[in-house]
């Protein structure tokens, strides 16, 4: 809905910003960020009418099915989706240095900031004297930015530069639980989708193949295509400031109006690129709602469009909840918190355990190697039946100890979460509702699968 929005938004010229502050205002207002209830409105600068839209379009295509509905609207989304944002990475890496007074602030150290393998950090030392702790936002990059912050702390001998090499980064705890919740949350791993999905497929079915293709693709639009547009043209116009720490929402809603308004036609492309990803959206709630559909259909024997409206229902009542407490966006933000990082991960442990040590290792490789055209190689047994579980294991009970528990993983005074806060500590009652409406889905989806006779169901067609 926030995409299709400023899709309309761009094609009726009102998407012109002068400032990043600008393009954050309007985002502000267009989700309802102030206030609860803000977000319910039907106006063009408002998010709630294009939800009621993104609402009906995603059910008409998931009534319509998986070969008539999802299969045949991604076949032409997502080809032209990669076009457009080819076009629009080669003018984010011609933009140079879109703002004149910080010179450094440029698309080259954009890419720096991205990928340099050595990150250069100011060190402040503590009050008592003794300890450093890292400058908020005293990240540098480039040469010039450098030798100024060198010379900075030559002069102060309260800061020090200090060089931080890629193995002292991967020692990080922190950095793999990110990295663990990205791509979990990237490719719906653990959400079930994939088990639904394979329950239609035909046993000769290349699925090394199609998986192969599903996570380089993904991969590929992601960082090649996505991060390369977003964190450099970020980094151009808001240096490392506006970037360190800042989520892709932000960077995209916020920073792409700007690139949108240096290019030639900057209008007709923005309208472009944000109506395709709202496609490319839309193809990841179809793929979201469909094991909904197949468990309703089978765990209580009902038909297609049954399972439509109830499934519709239940969804609309979640939307309800989000869209109207919207204030600082706190209902979604712990709905993704505690979904992302407590319900993915503990799923995706489930599934391996259940694939390398109840199914077999052996079995599941026969299964995956019928009508493959590749092989998938034997180390990757090792991978799936010890490194795998091992290392969900210790994210997850990294993520307890540090997220949920407030203890850092690299030493210092205990913290707690601020979702751990808004439930326990400050109890915050929109958090606390939202965990509310996380437990009631749990409960309502375990009470059907204890009734739901799945064997007599499947065999009598509902499925």
């Amino acid at each position: 809905a926030w995409c299709l929005g400023y899709a309309v938004n761009f094609l009726t010229g009102d998407m012109n910003f002068d400032t990043v502050e600008q393009a954050g205002a309007f985002w502000g207002k267009f989700i309802g960020i102030g206030g609860d209830g803000d977000a319910i409105g039907f106006g063009l600068k408002e998010v709630g009418g294009f939800l009621l839209i993104v609402f009906v379009f995603n059910f008409f295509l998931i009534y319509r099915g998986i070969s008539k509905g999802i299969e045949w609207f991604c076949k032409y989304a997502m080809p032209t989706l990669i076009a457009l944002a080819v076009l629009i990475l080669i003018r984010v890496l011609t933009l140079g240095a879109p703002v004149p007074e910080n010179p450094e602030n440029n698309v080259i150290n954009g890419l720096g900031f991205m990928w340099n393998p050595n990150k250069y950090v100011m060190y402040e030392r503590t009050a008592e004297g003794v300890d450093w702790t890292a400058v908020a936002n005293g990240e540098y990059v480039g040469e010039a930015s450098i030798a100024i912050a060198e010379a900075k702390a030559a002069t102060d001998p309260n800061l020090e530069l200090r060089e931080i090499s890629m193995f002292q980064q991967l020692a990080r705890p922190q950095l793999w639980l990110a990295a663990a919740g990205q791509i979990f949350f990237s490719l719906s791993v653990g959400f079930g989708v994939i088990i639904t999905y394979s329950s239609y497929l035909k046993k000769d079915d290349d699925v090394v193949l199609s998986g192969l293709a599903a996570t380089s693709t993904n991969e590929f639009c992601e960082v090649g295509l996505g991060g390369l547009t977003t964190l450099p043209a970020g980094y151009a116009y808001l240096g490392v400031a506006g970037v360190a720490g800042a989520g892709t929402f932000g960077l995209g809603f916020n920073v792409l109006p700007m690139v949108f308004s240096e290019m030639p036609g900057g209008q007709l492309f923005g309208f472009a690129f944000f109506f395709l990803l709202f496609l490319a959206a839309v193809t990841s709630s179809l793929s979201m709602l469909q094991p909904g559909i197949a468990f309703l259909e089978e765990a209580v024997g009902i038909n297609r469009k049954q399972s439509v409206a109830l499934l519709g229902f239940i969804t609309a009542v979640g939307c309800a909840f989000v869209v109207y407490f919207s204030e600082n966006v706190k209902a979604l933000d712990t709905l993704d918190f505690w979904v992302t990082n407590l319900l993915m991960v503990l799923l995706a442990l489930i599934q391996i355990i259940i694939f390398a040590w109840i199914i077999g290792i052996d079995k599941g490789f026969e299964i995956a190697h019928r009508g493959s055209a590749l092989k998938i190689p034997n180390f990757f047994k090792f991978v799936m039946k010890y490194l795998s579980p091992t290392f969900l294991i210790l994210i997850f009970g990294s993520w307890i100890y540090s997220s949920v528990l407030g203890f850092s993983l690299t030493g210092g005074e205990r913290e707690y979460s601020s979702y751990i806060v808004d439930l326990f500590i400050e109890k915050n009652p929109t958090a606390i509702m939202s965990v509310g409406v996380i437990v009631l889905t749990m409960v309502l989806i375990v009470f059907l699968t204890l009734k739901g006779n799945f064997k007599d169901n499947a065999e009598g067609g509902a499925k």
